[in-house]
């Protein structure tokens, strides 16, 4: 679980190329208390916001997806992040990696991968909090990997 004080740090989570595209929740009040992370949908179902904080980390990351390609109900897919494909649409989800170049990965396009983990998890008999860990964690590496995001600039 994680905090954020005001409007203004949770904006400086995204990447000045991305903040011009952020549109808060509706209804956000700060203090924000996120448990995991915070996913969300723009009004136009265009781009998909994500806010979290890397294992290890005290600064939030955040992201901002463009919806590409809409989940194809006759060419199933699974989610590289939670690992689901059943009741999910699954799709491409792009973003910046500078200027010049723009990466992507097959996720639950909404991006509620914590609900769909934690009701597969719990039909398990599974632990939902080492399964939401390894969430964040593979979270953290896209940022780090495809992003060149570090998430976590205090170690």
């Amino acid at each position: 679980m994680f905090l954020i004080e005001t409007e203004k740090e949770f904006l400086d989570a995204f990447r000045p190329r991305d903040r011009k595209f952020v549109e808060l929740p509706k209804d956000t009040r700060f203090p924000l208390f996120i448990r995991d992370y915070l996913a969300w949908v723009d009004p136009y179902g265009v781009r998909v916001f994500l806010v979290f904080t890397a294992p290890g980390s005290k600064r939030p990351t955040g992201i901002a997806f463009r919806r590409d390609q809409q989940g194809d109900p006759a060419s199933p897919h699974m989610c590289e992040w939670c690992h689901t494909s059943t009741g999910a649409d699954v799709g491409l989800l792009t973003t910046d990696a500078n200027s010049k170049r723009r990466v992507g990965t097959n996720l639950c396009l909404d991006l509620r991968c914590g609900e769909r983990l934690e009701a597969v998890t719990n039909r398990a008999g599974q632990s939902v909090l080492d399964n939401n860990k390894k969430l964040v964690e593979r979270m953290a590496r896209f940022a780090k990997e495809a992003l060149g995001i570090d998430g976590n600039p205090d170690a």
